[in-house]
């Protein structure tokens, strides 16, 4: 048996050592220069060792798949079984992991006599990656004192020399720190379970200790009124001889953010060509001010330029220039949105609108504060405009009728495209009908001719069947191709050639006799299909077909999983087998797929096409064969199989429309203050609807159905009313949750 010998441990002696061969011999620095001086840099002078830190070592992610390990591999793994940590470098470990404490230091006041002391509330962090420390002073309204970063990231000095450690941070304790004094009163729990981890637990957390400052303010804020203001209560003060109250104040303080919404259209006639132009208008009931914006169509060609009146004061008439000295109108004399009603003309400037609806918010206010009613909607969309076209040639009968049609609707004629989805579906249906002349000579009295129609590029041909001594030569009459009944002036149609009918192509008018059995029942069903097949080979042909595509089960099953969610559908399983040629009725298409589907759940997963598609790995005995194809229909898996593909087929509609909306509203920069700026000018409440979502979409130039509109709402906000929708929590989770669906599957 050979043993191992360690070439380390022989000697230094001729002949028993190797050369050390090296790339470069580099030169190393000792010298330095740091904020001015001369250093040398070392070990524990100009810097510390490199922090390494255990860490359990990570499982092991090797996978083999279906193959059997390997020896060595077998041996790699047994070699590194008692191995239960990694030695990482701190950096790499501990990165962003960082321990928050919370305190608060006294600072003097000597400026006043209210009060001796201010209490500070800090926040201590501590990077474990490097250890270093930051203090963070949070941020309070009308201070007055720069409050933010109070001592940058660096590592704290020590009480005892060196630097701060970890085990100088416990709760409850004091940290001296630069002539301060920090009470350390809580930390959150990462940090807790952090020093439990460690056996150093956190003592329990210390009450934050107030100044007469922060009382004081305290009880400001929580201060009310011994009497809530109403309006008995103004009217007595009135009855008094007090109460002066400022009555535009009062409006303000009770109907602020209060808007009332109505939407009109204009008839511009000024234009050459007539257009109706829709608009809201706005009534502010804090100042009583009115707005008028135009919502502008998309592609109406005109500058984006929405405010029509800028928010003031309206007059009732025409809008006169006054000078300085003219007389101030009276309240009664402006335009007060009370006298607004739906289905009602105003005139406002001199212009005619035609108020035809109003938001929720503006009908429920005439309801109470007013007791009144809007009517409903009214419709003032105008039909679609009929662009006129210039009739289409008739079809001279030379070339086919694609090529005629090419040169009508290009300028340059293109080479016609194919219907490869025809030519796949009616692939072999030849429709046969027997006819004779409709007005035959004498010599053509006996001639019967068989017309076969081809429903795969709807080409027809002509044969005359021989017959004993007609003295005719017969054979092909005329050839396959595209060709025009004249006596309708189109191409010919199989409902042109049923058992009755006269077509007439190229001055022969015939007359249809009859039909064969085989058109009849395409007639009957046109998607028939004729063909019967052994669903046995089928299966066998299949197997083998898609072990030639790829040498990879993965690639291949990637292959017709079209969307690629991990399972092949019924809709996904009939275009693999159209693709190797198999034309198969529904019901045998849910045989074979039932073949594959182990588990009966309506869908085929990769497990399952792969034990279906290959042998065993490893037997120690024949290999055994695949189950028979049960030939006996389930329609309760037929049903459950379209419900898996329905399914499917939901999930890919809603990510694509969540995914659509989040590249609209996270790539495009600023948008988002866009949107809410428009939800803003569409209503003041924070609930929409589903339908003034996809308006304000549309009106910042990016318009989506609201059927994908409900599907991304309810799918990033299960549970939502879409009657009653939270858009600011819409658009976040949309920024949110957009790279969980932006990768490519």
């Amino acid at each position: 048996m050979t043993a191992m010998v360690d070439l380390k441990s022989l000697p230094n002696l001729p002949g028993y050592s190797f050369p050390e061969l090296k790339d470069h011999y580099p030169r190393p620095q000792t010298w330095n220069r740091v904020n001015g001086t001369r250093i040398e840099q070392k070990e524990g002078l100009s810097h510390d060792r490199p922090k390494l830190v255990k860490v359990p070592k990570p499982q092991e992610t090797w996978r083999t798949g279906s193959l059997p390990d390997s020896q060595s591999r077998a041996n790699f793994k047994n070699a590194g079984s008692g191995i239960e940590h990694d030695q990482l470098p701190s950096w790499d470990a501990f990165d962003r992991h960082v321990l928050r404490f919370y305190g608060y230091f006294k600072e003097a006041v000597v400026e006043t006599n209210l009060e001796n002391h201010r209490v500070r509330n800090v926040i201590i962090y501590y990077y474990l990656e490097d250890d270093t420390s930051q203090i963070i002073e949070p941020k309070q309204d009308n201070s007055g004192i720069p409050q933010g970063q109070l001592i940058r990231r660096h590592r704290f000095p020590g009480h005892n020399g060196g630097y701060l450690k970890l085990e100088d941070l416990q709760v409850g304790s004091i940290l001296q720190l630069y002539g301060r004094s920090i009470m350390i009163t809580d930390c959150d729990p990462f940090t807790r379970e952090y020093f439990e981890q460690a056996g150093m637990s956190q003592g329990p957390a210390e009450p934050m200790e107030t100044d007469p400052w922060q009382e004081t303010r305290k009880v400001m804020k929580e201060t009310h009124a011994a009497q809530p203001r109403t309006y008995e209560k103004i009217y007595r003060e009135v009855m008094l001889g007090g109460g002066h109250i400022n009555a535009d104040m009062q409006q303000f303080l009770e109907k602020d953010k209060k808007v009332l919404r109505f939407y009109c259209i204009h008839d511009d006639v000024s234009t050459p060509q007539f257009e109706r132009r829709p608009f809201n208008i706005m009534f502010f009931l804090a100042d009583d001010q009115l707005e008028i914006r135009e919502q502008y169509p998309l592609n109406c060609g005109r500058d984006n330029f929405p405010i029509f009146f800028r928010k003031a004061k309206m007059p009732i008439g025409e809008f006169k220039v006054e000078g300085p000295q003219a007389q101030a109108k009276r309240k009664h004399e402006y335009v007060h949105g009370n006298d607004f009603r739906v289905n009602m003309n105003v005139t406002l400037l001199g212009v005619n609108f035609f108020i035809y609806d109003a938001d929720e918010f503006t009908r429920k206010y005439f309801i109470e504060e007013l007791g009144e009613e809007l009517e409903q909607r009214v419709d003032v969309q105008l039909p679609e405009r009929a662009v006129p076209r210039a009739k289409t040639p008739p079809y001279t009968g030379y070339g086919s009728w694609d090529d005629s049609m090419g040169s009508v609707t290009h300028l340059i004629p293109k080479p016609p495209k194919k219907d490869f989805i025809k030519l796949f579906r009616h692939e072999g249906k030849v429709l046969r009908f027997k006819a004779k002349f409709a007005n035959p000579k004498p010599e053509d009295m006996d001639r019967i001719f068989v017309m076969s129609y081809f429903l795969q590029d709807d080409t027809l041909s002509i044969h005359e069947p021989p017959q004993r001594n007609l003295g005719i030569v017969t054979g092909r009459f005329l050839e396959k191709g595209v060709h025009m009944n004249q006596l309708t002036g189109q191409l010919f149609q199989p409902n042109d050639l049923l058992p009755g009918n006269n077509v007439k192509v190229y001055n022969n008018e015939f007359i249809i006799l009859d039909m064969d059995e085989y058109s009849k029942k395409v007639f009957e069903n046109p998607d028939t299909l004729m063909k019967q097949f052994d669903l046995e080979a089928v299966v066998q042909k299949l197997r083998e077909s898609m072990r030639q595509q790829y040498p990879l089960v993965r690639d291949i099953f990637r292959r017709f999983d079209t969307d690629h969610d991990g399972v092949m559908t019924i809709a996904e399983f009939q275009q693999a087998l159209e693709k190797f040629g198999f034309q198969l009725p529904p019901e045998d298409v849910v045989k074979i797929m039932k073949h594959f589907d182990t588990r009966n759940d309506g869908q085929v997963s990769y497990n399952e096409f792969c034990d279906a598609l290959l042998d065993s790995d490893y037997t120690t005995s024949m290999i055994p064969t695949k189950a028979p194809l049960r030939n006996d229909h389930d329609q309760r898996y037929a049903e459950r199989a379209v419900i898996k593909s329905a399914e499917r087929a939901e999930t890919l509609q809603v990510r694509k429309a969540t995914k659509e909306l989040g590249d609209v509203i996270y790539k495009k920069q600023n948008f988002v203050m866009r949107i809410l700026k428009e939800m803003k000018h569409i209503t003041h409440e924070d609930f929409v609807t589903c339908e003034q979502i996809q308006s304000a979409l549309e009106q910042v130039g990016h318009p989506f159905h609201i059927e994908d509109v409900q599907r991304a709402i309810l799918y990033l906000l299960p549970g939502a009313n879409l009657d009653a929708v939270d858009y600011r929590q819409l658009f976040q989770a949309v920024v949110t949750s957009f790279h969980d669906l932006s990768g490519v599957r």
